[in-house]
């Protein structure tokens, strides 16, 4: 079997994306769970304001449908407007 020169950098560029990909997503998912877990309306400003921003950047990244982004940040501020 062939091995072209462009398929080998394209499964390079393949692993280097899924990592990348996998990173970002967990990172969101810390991030959320951070706003979810904060109780006290004085501190969850920050996080939610950090998720909110990485959200919209995964959802122009393609990493995640715009629906889906924008149901994450309805919920986010759903239960930021409970604590307030």
């Amino acid at each position: 079997m062939d091995r072209h020169p462009q398929q080998i950098k394209r499964e390079r560029q393949d692993i280097k994306r899924r990592e990348r990909n996998i990173t970002n997503l967990s990172r969101m998912s810390t991030l959320m769970k951070t706003v979810f877990s904060t109780t006290e309306a004085e501190k969850v400003e920050k996080p939610y304001r950090d998720a909110v921003s990485f959200v919209d950047k995964m959802a122009s990244a393609n990493l995640i449908h715009k629906n889906n982004a924008a149901r994450k940040k309805a919920r986010l501020t759903k239960h930021v407007n409970t604590l307030s």
